[in-house]
């Protein structure tokens, strides 16, 4: 994988909180499969010293793969708190565009950069692809950098819940030490990794927006029998997305005209199978619990998560992206 050093970057699709007054409290809100709520997220299942987590809830919250939570009862969480204000937000934006700027060479050793010209990337090619392959105009969602915890208009979230997109405010947000995890942990240690994260997170905007999560949780409440059957498919189509954005990646543009990625390579896809496989629900239970429950699946076997993203990038095409068939 080769970035253009010389592409200019929007800053404005990134938010830095890292630093700033955010978190804490009772945590983001996961309900019960068919009810309706706020919030999700990608967890590391013992981050944190959490050990005494449970199963059912390390499969619920298990990692790359956000379980939408319906916008019906999400005012239900009332105020917040809000999100992180004053000096403390606003220099950190300050000093992201200062470090990302074209004309610092360095620049791209820096993951937060790095993570900024993703974000463009993906958000570029769906501003084009969205409109020409379903008629629908793209809103843009704002990536939101933080640290240790954050409040979202999902409830609050800690670091332990890793990268979530959150519907109730169109943000998706990381701690960009997941990836540190995500490599050292679960072995995903490629590049690439990083942008087929926030192209999965990305994926689920596009459902939010088409739709298709909403279609999932009315499945979902009339066949709840069937629900975490409903969640796979979810979460394996914004992996399906997540491959079909690495086809183009090559030919997104800045606002400018400007390439944004020089060159992909087979390598780089194979970093991203990688992470596919390393949070897969079969994966993530054998390292959890020694055993494989498929009941217990929410978001995918290893293999069907390779697949799906296997299937967009060797299609390029969203609407072969249909993992429900005709079940919603």
């Amino acid at each position: 994988m080769e970035l253009n050093e010389n592409a200019d970057l929007d800053t404005n699709q990134v938010e830095d909180m890292r630093g700033s007054r955010g978190g804490g409290g009772g945590g983001l809100r996961f309900p019960s499969p068919g009810s309706s709520g706020g919030g999700g997220g990608l967890p590391i299942p013992g981050l944190g010293g959490k050990a005494g987590i449970g199963l059912t809830v390390l499969i619920v919250l298990c990692l790359l793969g956000f379980l939408f939570l319906g916008r019906g009862n999400l005012g239900a969480l009332g105020d917040l708190g809000g999100l992180a204000s004053g000096d403390d937000t606003g220099s950190q934006q300050s000093d992201l565009g200062e470090a990302c700027a074209a004309g610092n060479p360095n620049r791209f050793d820096d993951p937060a950069c790095r993570n900024l010209l993703y974000v463009n990337s993906i958000q570029a090619y769906w501003q084009r692809a969205l409109p020409e392959t379903f008629g629908r105009p793209y809103e843009m969602a704002t990536t939101r950098y933080f640290s240790g915890a954050v409040s979202t208009g999902c409830g609050n979230a800690t670091s332990g819940v890793g990268p979530f997109y959150c519907p109730a405010d169109n943000h998706v947000y990381i701690d960009l030490s997941f990836y540190d995890e995500l490599a050292n942990r679960f072995g995903a240690r490629g590049q690439f990794a990083q942008p087929y994260v926030l192209a999965h997170e990305y994926g689920h905007h596009v459902q939010a927006l088409l739709g298709t999560e909403a279609a999932m949780r009315r499945a979902q409440q009339r066949d709840p029998a069937n629900a975490n059957a409903y969640s796979v498919m979810l979460e394996l189509q914004a992996d399906c997305y997540a491959g079909v954005w690495a086809k183009a990646a090559t030919q997104t543009t800045s606002a400018t005209g400007q390439a944004l990625f020089k060159s992909l390579t087979p390598q780089d896809i194979q970093e991203a199978l990688e992470a596919a496989a390393a949070v897969g629900d079969d994966t993530i239970q054998k390292r959890s619990t020694g055993r494989v429950d498929e009941s217990a699946f929410t978001h995918g076997s290893a293999q069907q998560r390779q697949q799906w993203f296997n299937q967009g990038y060797t299609t390029g095409d969203p609407k072969q992206c249909n993992t429900f068939g005709n079940a919603i």
